[in-house]
């Protein structure tokens, strides 16, 4: 398609994890092997919330038909991902409805992924949404693409892109932003994937620049929680916050944490944050799977989390983070 192959946030990920992969728990499809001791009771305890699930962040793949560059030899990862994998992984959780997220396939099969997953949705209810990608840096131009897109209809809700670095100066960023802004003539939203005070300071100028978009925040931009960071995290979201159209995900995070030790201690702090400064109508949870497998986590471990995290919300605020916010957001069928 001649599009920049421009996904830094993912491919910085991976190189930051690499150091933990080879203690977390090798995770391949179809398999559930060297769970945390504890995963019993979190499936258990899981499953008795009385919780309808919207999982607002999971990605796929089939290595045996499509690449997917930004991983590579990465051997949780570099296998393929397949809904029922997810079905087998996520059962008896509550989870009743996903939206799929563009998982970095390679550009050239961007179009494919979009028919592969639209396909799947026409086949298992579960599948209710997809997030895509576009080439939006290409401002104007990106139309004819957004065109060839919606032949899918209104099954694709979004667009997400990765932030650039602050080092790409290149970088047309008023372009990027325009195309950002033609994104609600076809009544899609925007997803912000990015980490690290440069690319919050681009957030915020989207959110300027786009105040009639809906923008929802990626993994709340991928905190510092390893090293317990807060600032400049916190004031950036407040600024984020401040527009009503933003939303963030409470997603990824384990994974900027120590991948290999992490407790919900060390998540607090963050999740209670965006709560705190987007209020219960504005947070959305999502699984970030597989990726939150190399947080030597199961798909489980991270649900019973986000329950936990999540109690003093109360019965009905917990029914907007895990679900009436995610079908209000990306316009997905009632439940």
């Amino acid at each position: 398609m001649g599009t920049p192959s421009h996904h830094p946030n993912r491919r910085t990920f991976l190189q930051t994890a690499a150091a933990g992969l080879a203690i977390a728990p090798v995770l391949g499809a179809r398999s559930v092997a060297a769970e945390p001791a504890s995963e019993s009771a979190s499936v258990a305890r899981a499953a008795q919330a009385p919780l309808s699930i919207v999982d607002a962040h999971i990605h796929l793949w089939d290595l045996t038909r499509y690449v997917v560059p930004w991983f590579g030899t990465d051997p949780i990862l570099n296998k393929s991902y397949l809904l029922q994998d997810f079905k087998d992984q996520s059962a008896g959780l509550g989870v009743d409805a996903m939206v799929y997220v563009q998982a970095s396939w390679a550009l050239e099969y961007s179009l494919a992924e979009a028919a592969y997953v639209t396909n799947l949705a026409a086949h298992d209810r579960l599948v209710q949404g997809m997030v895509a990608y576009a080439p939006l840096e290409y401002g104007d131009q990106v139309r004819a693409y957004l065109d060839d897109l919606m032949v899918h209809g209104t099954f694709i809700k979004g667009i997400r892109r990765g932030l650039p670095s602050a080092s790409e100066t290149t970088f047309d960023m008023d372009r990027f932003i325009h195309g950002i802004g033609i994104l609600s003539e076809y009544g899609l939203t925007f997803d912000l994937l990015g980490r690290g005070a440069a690319n919050m300071d681009m957030a915020i100028k989207i959110a300027q620049r786009v105040p009639n978009g809906r923008l929802i925040i990626d993994h709340l931009l991928k905190p510092n929680v390893k090293d317990h960071e807060m600032e400049p995290w916190r004031t950036k979201m407040a600024q984020l916050a401040a527009f009503p159209n933003v939303y963030t995900k409470i997603s990824g995070i384990a994974t900027e944490a120590d991948l290999v030790n992490w407790t919900a201690d060390d998540l607090k702090p963050y999740v209670d944050t965006a709560i705190e400064l987007f209020g219960e109508d504005r947070v959305v949870f999502g699984g970030d799977w597989p990726p939150i497998l190399t947080a030597n986590s199961t798909y489980a471990r991270w649900v019973q989390t986000a329950i936990d995290l999540t109690t003093h919300l109360g019965p009905a605020g917990q029914h907007k983070f895990f679900g009436d916010n995610a079908r209000r957001f990306y316009r997905l069928p009632a439940a």
